[in-house]
C-alpha cells in the first residue's frame, strides 16, 4: 500500500512539473511571437498587419517585464490535494532581519496556541539555524545576487520549482509571504493554486508612483496584513480589492521574555552597578557603519564610567572594535538583553525602534537616510516628538556628545522611560497569528 501511495505521489509531482514547464513555454517570448507568425500564415488576411502586431507585442512584452502592465500568464491551475494543517512562511532576504523576524514571531505564537499546526519556513535568508534550533523545518535557496551569471528569468524558474515542490511535499493550507517585492517565480508558484490561502504580510502602503512592485502582484493574494509603524502619515495608495488587516507593530519578544539585568551583565562580565550603553547601527549592508561606529566609540570613551556593548547583526560582517570597556554581542535578537542596558545608540530601523519603545530603553537614534523605502527619519521623529527618545539627523561630534551627556543623567533617562511607557502597544504578532489560524481552521 505504501509503495502504491509513493508511486502515486511521485507521479503527481512529475505531472505537475511537466505542467509548469509547459506553462513556461507558452508564456515565453519565442512561443508568443511564434504564435503571431503562425496565426498570420494560417489566416493570410492578417499578414499586412503582422509587422504592427509584432511591434505592439514587443512593446507590451517590455512593459510586462518591467512590471508596468499585468503579465500575460497561461496557467494550468494546480490544487493542494487535501490540504493539511500546515502553514508555509516565506520571509524574503532584506537588508536586516525584519522580514524574517516578523514571521518568526508569528510562528512562535501559532505554535503556542496550536502545537498541532505544522510550520515550515522557505527563505533566501541564510540564518536558518535560528528556526531549526526551535524545531521548525526550513528550506533555503540563495537569492539571485549570490550567482554571477544567472538571469532573472532563470532564477525565477528555480524559485517557482522550489516553492512548488515544497507545496507538494507539505500540502499547506496557508502561505504567508513577508517582503517588499514579490518575486515573479513565487507569484507563478501560488497562481491559481486552489486549496491554498495566500497572505502577504507587508509593512507600509502601496504608494502611487513609488511602489515598484509588478502591477498584478496584489491580486495573487487572498489577504494583506499590514503591521503598523510610529508614523501614520496619510499617503496616496494604489487601489486594490484584496482584503486588508491593519495590526499593531510586530515584535519578536514580549516584555516578560527579556533576560533579567543580572543575567545579561553576568554573561557580559559587567558589574551590576556599571553604567552601560548599547550601540547598534544596523547590519552594515547599505552603507559602511564602521566609520560611524568608530566616532561613537571615541565619544563614549571620554566618559570613564561607561561600559560599551556593541551589537552585531547575525547577517552582517564582524565589527573591528576592541577596548577594555567594550563588549560585543551577536545574539538573536539582541533585544532580549535590553534589560541589561541603561541607554542605547541605534539606527532607526523598524525592529530597533519599536523594541526600544516597547521595552522602555532610553535611546539616541541616528536614523539611516540611505535605506530606500524605509523612512527611518519619519519613524523616529514620532517618538522624539513624544519625548520617548532623542533623534539626531545632523550627526556630528557635538550633537552626539550632547545627547550622550543627557542620557548619562539618571533623571533625564527616567523621563524617556516614562514617555516610552505611554507609547506602549499590544504586540501585533498575536493578532497576525489569529488571522493565520482562522484560515487553517
Amino acid at each position: 500500500m505504501d509503495d502504491e501511495i509513493s508511486e502515486e505521489y511521485l507521479l503527481r509531482i512529475r505531472r505537475d512539473k511537466i505542467s509548469r514547464e509547459l506553462d513556461r513555454t507558452k508564456n515565453s517570448f519565442a512561443y508568443r511571437i511564434g504564435t503571431i507568425v503562425a496565426k498570420s500564415i494560417r489566416f493570410p488576411l492578417l499578414i499586412p498587419i503582422m509587422p504592427f502586431w509584432m511591434v505592439w507585442f514587443c512593446i507590451k512584452y517590455g512593459l510586462e517585464r518591467l512590471g508596468l502592465v499585468s503579465a500575460h500568464q497561461i496557467s494550468s491551475g494546480r490544487t493542494i490535494d487535501i490540504p493539511k494543517r500546515c502553514v508555509i512562511l516565506f520571509p524574503t532576504n532584506g537588508v536586516g532581519l525584519g522580514h524574517f523576524t516578523r514571521l518568526f514571531a508569528i510562528a512562535k505564537r501559532i505554535r503556542k496556541r496550536d502545537p498541532g499546526v505544522e510550520i515550515v519556513f522557505v527563505t533566501t535568508m541564510s540564518a536558518l539555524h535560528l528556526v531549526e534550533a526551535e524545531g521548525y523545518p526550513a528550506y533555503h535557496f540563495p537569492g539571485k545576487y549570490m550567482f554571477n551569471d544567472m538571469t532573472s528569468a532563470e532564477w525565477n524558474t528555480i524559485t517557482e520549482e522550489f516553492i512548488a515542490t515544497v507545496f507538494e511535499i507539505h500540502r499547506p493550507s496557508v502561505f504567508v509571504f513577508d517582503g517588499t517585492f514579490p518575486y515573479r517565480g513565487m507569484l507563478n508558484a501560488i497562481r491559481n493554486r486552489d486549496g491554498l490561502t495566500k497572505i502577504w504580510l507587508r509593512r507600509g502602503t502601496f504608494k502611487k508612483g513609488a511602489t515598484k512592485i509588478p502591477v498584478d502582484s496584489i491580486e495573487h493574494f487572498d489577504r494583506i496584513i499590514r503591521p503598523g509603524d510610529s508614523s501614520s502619515r496619510p499617503e496616496e495608495e494604489i487601489e486594490f480589492s484584496t482584503p486588508l488587516n491593519l495590526i499593531e507593530p510586530i515584535l519578536f519578544a514580549d516584555k516578560g521574555e527579556l533576560f533579567p539585568k543580572e543575567v545579561v551583565r553576568t554573561r557580559l562580565g559587567i558589574t551590576s552597578d556599571s553604567l552601560v550603553v548599547y550601540v547598534q547601527l544596523g547590519a552594515g549592508k547599505i552603507n559602511d557603519i564602521e566609520s560611524d561606529l568608530d566616532r561613537i566609540i571615541r565619544i563614549l570613551n571620554v566618559h570613564n564610567n561607561l561600559q560599551i556593548v556593541v551589537g552585531e547583526s547575525l547577517i552582517g560582517k564582524r565589527l573591528n572594535v576592541v577596548g577594555e570597556r567594550i563588549r560585543t554581542i551577536r545574539d538573536y535578537p539582541n533585544s532580549l538583553s535590553f534589560n541589561g542596558f541603561d541607554f542605547a545608540i541605534m539606527a532607526g530601523g523598524y525592529n530597533s525602534y519599536h523594541e526600544a519603545i516597547e521595552f522602555a530603553l532610553p535611546t539616541i537614534f541616528l536614523p539611516n537616510t540611505e535605506t530606500g523605502m524605509d523612512d527611518q527619519v519619519a519613524r523616529v521623529k514620532a517618538g522624539a516628538e513624544a519625548g520617548a527618545c532623542i533623534m539626531i539627523t545632523d550627526q556630528n561630534d557635538e550633537s552626539i556628545q550632547n545627547a550622550v551627556t543627557k542620557m548619562i543623567n539618571l533623571e533625564e533617562r527616567m523621563k524617556f522611560v516614562e514617555s516610552c511607557t505611554k507609547l506602549s502597544k499590544l504586540n501585533g504578532a498575536n493578532e497576525a497569528a489569529t488571522i493565520v489560524l482562522d484560515y487553517i481552521g
